[in-house]
């Protein structure tokens, strides 16, 4: 009777994975017997793998300490990690003097995947981008990317189960123009055809992730990554800020960068200064963003050492006088 090769090398999998598993724990994850695993280990012993039986109460199989497997094993959700760190570390500036390391691991990965799985992989890459903000990602549902890359690339509608911010869950239509990581989290942006305007959603808050028939045409303008800061800029929330602060864009997104600002040029009225306007590109520009609370902007402004006027909110000037007063009377102690 012919063993289950594939059980097989699931199990060389498990213990791959590193520590001792009992032999309930195997069984469990195989769908078999105790005594079926066990055949399983003697099958492993038979091509030269190096099990080893641990007694006692917390017994069970382990594979030989410093044993190394000729064949790299991953998965499909471990396959997307480690590729997806290897992107996120080129990006971070992670190389070698002569060579990109992460390149030369990617290679070695690619070599010796499934075709079907290196396709998807590949699709996810293309369908990616970052903004200027690479760091500790969160970890979205790996059929989740793979499915929204997919229609990235193919242009094909997608349908999402989300939930938002306020816990309110709903189905909607999605041609998804791009996969965007910023800040810690993923994000895809595209048209919504519920409201026939184009959205930015998290892909940790997407529950399901479904191909539809159909394709749709890419849409013209700024890229993905563009798509997301402006989005996360404009978004719905409780203040609604407009400030003119004079200084060059450099500075100004040194403190309020694209995620959390949108800038544009202003015309100075009578009464500002217009005598510096052309040293070092300093101007007047008007800011204008969106936020939940106020606290965090006067620090932020007095931060920034640059001119500023405040159109509203006039709670937010009130906020920025305070502080003024507490820094003056700070200074004012012996």
């Amino acid at each position: 009777m012919p063993r289950p090769t594939g059980r097989v090398l699931t199990l060389l999998e498990l213990l791959q994975s590193g520590g001792t598993r009992t032999v309930a724990e195997l069984a469990d994850r195989l769908g078999v017997e105790g005594r079926t695993v066990r055949r399983y280990v003697d099958h492993l012993i038979d091509l030269d793998v190096p099990v080893e039986s641990v007694r006692g109460r917390y017994g069970g199989y382990r594979l030989a300490p410093g044993y190394r497997l000729p064949p790299l094993m991953l998965s499909d959700d471990e396959a997307l990690a480690v590729l997806l760190g290897l992107v996120a570390g080129r990006r971070a500036g992670l190389t070698t003097t002569e060579r990109t390391a992460n390149e030369t691991a990617s290679a070695k990965i690619r070599r010796v995947l499934p075709k079907h799985i290196a396709r998807r992989l590949d699709t996810l890459l293309e369908a990616l981008a970052f903004t200027d903000q690479p760091g500790e990602f969160d970890t979205p549902d790996a059929g989740v990317l793979l499915t929204i890359a997919d229609a990235v690339r193919h242009r094909r509608p997608v349908s999402i189960h989300y939930t938002d911010r306020d816990g309110r869950r709903s189905e909607r239509t999605l041609h998804a123009y791009g996969i965007v990581a910023h800040g810690g989290r993923w994000y895809v942006t595209g048209k919504d055809a519920q409201v026939g305007a184009d959205r930015t959603f998290r892909l940790d808050r997407i529950a399901a992730a479904r191909a539809l028939p159909g394709s749709f045409e890419a849409p013209v303008g700024p890229g993905p990554a563009q798509r997301v800061l402006s989005g996360l800029a404009t978004a719905e929330y409780r203040h609604q800020v407009t400030l003119r602060i004079h200084g060059t864009v450099e500075q100004i997104r040194a403190h309020l960068p694209a995620s959390v600002a949108c800038l544009e040029e202003h015309d100075s009225a009578a009464g500002e200064d217009r005598a510096g306007e052309d040293r070092a590109g300093e101007r007047w520009l008007r800011v204008e963003l969106r936020a939940e609370r106020l606290d965090w902007l006067p620090p932020v402004l007095a931060s920034l050492d640059r001119p500023f006027v405040i159109e509203r909110p006039d709670e937010l000037r009130d906020l920025v006088s305070g502080l003024a007063d507490r820094l003056a009377s700070y200074a004012r102690r012996a």
